[in-house]
Parts: structure tokens; C-alpha cells; sequence
């Protein structure tokens, strides 16, 4: 990628930069979520055949949660070039990671062709698909929360989190169409479709990214020569306490996200006897809606608190866990459908639009590609990573949705503790943000 100065009588449409965060993260959590589909539909019996079926499923999640150890890797390295020459940059190779990891998934050979070699390359695959989403969140949630005004920050910041429903759309509808193939050939070929089919969407990123013009918070840093050598050691020395409460403010949200959009994958054929499909489809429905009720919970965030929003999602993440497994275990596709609307559209979006325009105003800009990656990323490890595993656990030990609950209410209570006791960072400590629309030399 060539550099060209261009000069910026005033920066760019809020909107207009939103919504390419929002496309180029939709297609990066597409490609991260259809190896969570793959996982409970195929992957184990592609590349565990020998595994009995919960040890297979078990070790298909613990697949799955390898990229939540790739995440942090990702966000310190993209953090540390996105502090130090710039956040598009970091975008446009987090895109093209990303798409690298995913279709090679689609072309690996399985188990029965090349034996152990087969899992160890899925796993490799896998890593590079988290290190690519290590450094793809923190970026895009900056590039929209940089150029936005300030009455309008989290609604703007809140666009990038609504790829990630649209993410999961995409992801679904494809295995829900595969799921429509004869086993035979879904076994075979047809899972790879969707891995493969995105290299197409990958090539639409990479055109938005590279249209993208720089932060201008981030030029301004650039142009007072203010960007730390080494951003993590100043994030460490100075930020420590944000860095904690950045990994656990989102707990809430995390743990009812990959119960509905990855374990109910699993429970509900194996627990309840429900096809893949009504599962896939009614998650379809349930994150199309999502994607409209994020913004519009970060526009009450704007003209409210966002840390208020933040504690009455926790809140509602502990009320609304059992009510979510008792519909889903009505075993209809009515009440999985309204499980799944309770669970994304209102008890995972009310937190989650708002956290990561939470999370990144903990940092200064000249840190914060690193502190809001970091954080996020690490606290991924902590919240979201064990979730499939641990609840396939506590239904086989218990046989009962209800330990799987209460693990639920018990993240959200620590998510509220983290998110109540967060420093706010003051708006003069925030670093440089720009206050006129005067002419700034911008790289593009």
C-alpha cells in the first residue's frame, strides 16, 4: 500500500465512515462466525472422526476457542501500528488476514486424507482468523468513534458492533442453505462453500477499507508528534486499572452472545432433537433485528449515560437467563425464535452497542488502539472463550438448562461490578481531540 498526502478541508461524513466500518466488520464476522456453525454441524466429524460424539464436540469448541488466544496477539500487534502509523492502515491487513484464514479452512483436507495433519492445520487456521479479529475491532470501533461529533459518539461507535449481527445473518443464512443439502454432500464438499464464497467478501472489504480516509484524532496526534514509541508500555505504566475493568465491562453481553449464536447451535439438535436449520433460521431472524436495535440503544446511550445503559443491560442479561432456556426448551420454532429475539435483539444488544464506545473513552488516543483492543480482546479470553465449553459441561454433569443459567447471571453480575466501579476518563485528559474543522494533512 502506497501513501498519498491529500489535504482535508474538513473532515470526512460521520455517517459515511460508520457505515463502511459497519460493511468491512460485517464481512469479517462472517468469516470469523461460520467457523463457530461449522463447528457444531461438521468440523468434528471432518476433523475428529476417532472422537466419541461429546469428546468430538468438545474438542471442535476447544477449535473454536483457539482464536480467542489468537485475539490478544492480534490486538497488541494491530494496536501498536495503529498507535504509532495509523488505524485505516491496520484495517485494510486485518481484512486481508482475515480472509486468508478463512479460505484456507475451505480447501483443507480432512481427517480421512492427510490424518493428524488435518486439525493441526484447522487450528493454525483458526489463530489467524482471531489474530485478524484481534486488530479489526478496536480499529473500526475507532475509526467511527474519531469522527464522530461529540454529542454522538457511541450511536457512531455502535455501527461497527452491528456488523457483528449482520455477521452472524450471513453466517447463518449460508449454513442454513448448505443444511439444506443431502448429507452425503455436505459431508464431503458442501460445508466448504461458505469458507470459499468468501473471498468474494473479502475482496469487497478491502475496497471500502482502502477508501477510508485516517482518523482525524489520530492525525492530530501524528502531526504534534505525540504517539508513544511503545504504546503498550505506556498503556501499562499509566493505564492499568482501564485495561481490568476494559476486560470485564462486557461480560454480559459476551456470555449471551455465544450461548444463543454458538451452544444453542449445539444443544438444540443434540438436547431438544430440533434440526439445524430452525435453529439457523430463527437466529437469522433474531440478529437481523439486532442490527437495528444496537444503534438505537447507543442513540439513548448519547443522550443519557452510557454507563447507565451498560448497568441496566447486566441487569437485564441476570433477569432474563432463565426465561431465554425456557422458551428455547419449549423445543418450538416459536419459542426458539423468541429466546433468540429476547437473547440478541434486547439482552445483548442494549449492553453491546454501547460497550465498545465505552470501553474506548477509557483510553487517551494516543494509546487507545491498543488499550481498547487489549482490553476487549483479552477480556474475550475471560468471558466469551469458555462459554461453549463450559455450558456443554454443565449440561453433561447436570442435565438441566439451569447451571447453565446461573452461569449466565453470574458473568453478568461481574460485568456489572466492572462496569459500576470503571474510572471515566475526563474530557481534558482525552488528549488532543479536534475542536475545528481547519485543514489537517491526512494520509489516505
Amino acid at each position: 500500500m502506497d501513501d498519498s498526502a491529500a489535504t482535508l478541508a474538513s473532515p470526512p461524513s460521520p455517517m459515511k465512515v460508520a457505515l463502511a466500518s459497519f460493511i468491512g466488520t460485517t464481512i469479517e464476522w462472517y468469516d470469523y462466525y461460520i467457523f463457530g456453525a461449522a463447528t457444531v454441524l461438521v468440523l468434528n466429524s471432518q476433523f475428529f472422526p476417532d472422537l466419541s460424539a461429546l469428546a468430538g464436540t468438545l474438542a471442535s469448541f476447544a477449535t473454536f476457542a483457539v482464536a480467542f488466544i489468537a485475539r490478544p496477539v492480534g490486538g497488541a500487534f494491530f494496536g501498536h501500528f495503529g498507535d504509532r502509523i495509523g488505524r485505516k492502515k491496520m484495517l485494510v491487513w486485518s481484512v486481508l488476514a482475515m480472509g486468508l484464514g478463512t479460505l484456507a479452512v475451505g480447501l483443507l483436507p480432512n481427517y480421512a486424507t492427510i490424518g493428524v495433519w488435518a486439525p493441526v492445520l484447522l487450528v493454525i487456521c483458526r489463530f489467524l482468523q482471531g489474530f485478524a479479529v484481534g486488530g479489526e475491532w478496536g480499529g473500526a470501533v475507532l475509526m467511527s468513534l474519531e469522527h464522530a461529533p461529540a454529542d454522538k459518539r457511541a450511536f457512531f461507535s455502535s455501527f461497527p458492533q452491528a456488523g457483528v449481527p449482520a455477521g452472524t445473518l450471513l453466517s447463518s443464512g449460508a449454513f442454513a442453505l448448505i443444511a439444506l443439502m443431502p448429507e452425503s454432500a455436505l459431508l464431503s464438499w458442501g460445508w466448504r462453500i461458505p469458507f470459499i464464497a468468501s473471498a468474494l467478501l473479502v475482496a469487497v472489504g478491502l475496497w471500502i477499507r482502502l477508501k477510508v480516509t485516517e482518523s482525524p484524532e489520530f492525525l492530530e496526534i501524528k502531526e504534534n508528534d505525540a504517539a508513544p514509541k511503545v504504546p503498550v508500555v505506556a498503556l501499562l505504566r499509566s493505564h492499568k486499572r482501564s485495561l481490568v475493568h476494559g476486560m470485564l465491562c462486557s461480560s454480559a453481553p459476551n456470555i449471551t452472545f455465544y450461548i444463543a449464536t454458538v451452544f444453542f447451535v449445539s444443544y438444540g439438535p443434540k438436547e431438544l432433537g430440533l434440526p439445524s436449520n430452525t435453529v439457523f433460521v430463527a437466529l437469522m431472524i433474531a440478529a437481523g433485528i439486532q442490527v437495528f436495535t444496537l444503534p438505537l440503544f447507543a442513540r439513548y446511550a448519547d443522550r443519557h449515560s452510557q454507563k447507565r445503559l451498560l448497568l441496566i443491560g447486566c441487569v437485564l442479561v441476570g433477569v432474563g437467563a432463565f426465561p431465554v432456556f425456557a422458551l428455547f426448551n419449549t423445543g418450538t420454532f416459536w419459542g426458539v425464535l423468541a429466546a433468540l429475539v429476547l437473547a440478541l435483539p434486547v439482552l445483548h444488544g442494549t449492553s453491546y452497542g454501547v460497550v465498545s464506545g465505552f470501553t474506548a473513552e477509557l483510553f487517551p488516543t494516543q494509546v487507545r488502539y491498543t488499550g481498547t483492543s487489549l482490553s476487549y480482546q483479552v477480556g474475550q479470553i475471560i468471558t466469551s472463550a469458555p462459554v461453549p465449553i463450559v455450558a456443554t459441561l454443565l449440561i453433561d454433569r447436570y442435565h438441566s438448562s439451569n447451571a447453565v443459567a446461573l452461569y449466565v447471571i453470574a458473568s453478568a453480575a461481574l460485568g456489572f461490578v466492572a462496569i459500576a466501579t470503571a474510572p471515566v476518563l475526563r474530557r481534558s485528559d482525552r488528549t488532543m481531540r479536534p475542536s475545528s474543522r481547519r485543514t489537517v494533512k491526512a494520509t489516505i
